[in-house]
């Protein structure tokens, strides 16, 4: 999609004011710092281990759909620095229901002054504005979220009306002893795909997840950030094939950055899905038993994932019978529009 540079930084008013806080448009690559400076000190203040570059975040950003950051975000300024940043965009969701999403991230040091109701009311208009113009006959939803241990983030959402739709929880295995043997089912092997069998695993992981929960339809984009991950190795995939299909994955990765930030060893046994046909095997079971596996032998001491705990397969209570246990947890938001 074409963006509107030609708004980048334009000064805001229909943001409530706010003594002391401006409001502006994006500016662009400048402000990817800033935007990471602002996750990684959120994402601290509720215990959390997230590690961002301008980088990564400019890596994300080449692939926005349904969005454009020039008319869809506001930054808030004070004491001449970047205090927070919001994004507002759509997607069709796969039980026909079109989801207006509205995100921000607010420096810790200035929550409960009343930044994080002014910039969220100003996206609910803008997202009202946008829906305007799709079909009326569609169902659609605001969506937002919340850690769980944000007090104030928390408050605003049940203050505007949401209720709470998911919970997601970061679970962690402390240490990579002991681990279950789970031998793999009947018939299917666990092997690397090869560069031209990649297209072919993010589309059975794509299958798999169609069941979870607000699932949406998939796009391109998403291949596209697939194959750009920074910590792409496929080396410590785990994935079951049954002939040249494709049942299950576990795709683990290790970030050395954000182990290098917070002075640990941890791999992450992420993305893990099991097609339909091959679930209540034991599959999944068995390739993340051996994906802790695969990450204590690349010298890891700890691994983690996240997880929605009301996930209809039970996934919830499979890592926890593994080991993992809950280190935080954020709460998504819905409401009618």
């Amino acid at each position: 999609m074409t963006f509107r540079t030609d708004l980048a930084g334009e000064p805001l008013d229909n943001v409530a004011p706010i003594d002391g806080v401006g409001y502006r448009r994006f500016r662009g690559d400048e402000d990817y710092g800033e935007m990471a400076r602002l996750l990684m000190a959120t994402s601290r203040a509720d215990g959390g281990y997230r590690y961002e570059t301008a980088e990564r975040v400019a890596k994300g950003y080449e692939t926005l759909y349904n969005c454009d950051p020039y008319e869809d975000m506001i930054f808030a300024e004070a004491d001449g620095k970047v205090v927070a940043y919001s994004r507002v965009f759509w997607e069709n969701q796969l039980d026909g229901t079109r989801s207006y999403g509205a995100f921000g991230w607010l420096d810790p040091d200035f929550r409960t002054r009343g930044i994080g109701t002014a910039m969220y009311e100003a996206n609910e208009a803008r997202l009202r504005s946008i829906a305007a113009t799709h079909p009326a006959d569609l169902p659609k939803k605001i969506m937002t979220y919340s850690a769980a241990t944000d007090v104030s983030g928390v408050r605003l959402c049940e203050k505007h009306g949401f209720t709470p739709d998911m919970y997601l929880a970061d679970m962690v295995r402390p240490n990579l002893e002991d681990i279950p043997d789970a031998p793999m089912p009947e018939g299917l092997v666990v092997r690397t795909p090869t560069a031209d069998e990649y297209r072919k695993v993010w589309e059975a992981e794509v299958e798999a997840f169609r069941d979870h929960h607000g699932a949406s339809e998939p796009q391109e984009s998403w291949f596209e950030e697939f194959m750009a991950d920074p910590n792409f190795d496929p080396t410590l995939w785990r994935i079951g094939w049954d002939g040249d299909e494709v049942a299950g994955c576990v795709r683990s990765f290790i970030d050395k950055e954000q182990n290098e930030e917070f002075g640990r060893l941890r791999g992450w046994t992420e993305d893990i899905s099991t097609r339909r046909k091959y679930r209540q095997r034991g599959l999944a079971r068995s390739l993340l038993c051996q994906s802790l596996e695969a990450v204590r032998d690349a010298g890891m001491q700890e691994a983690a994932l996240s997880v929605h705990t009301d996930s209809p397969m039970g996934a919830y209570r499979l890592y926890e019978s593994v080991g993992f246990e809950i280190e935080r947890r954020d709460i998504f938001y819905t409401k009618p529009m």
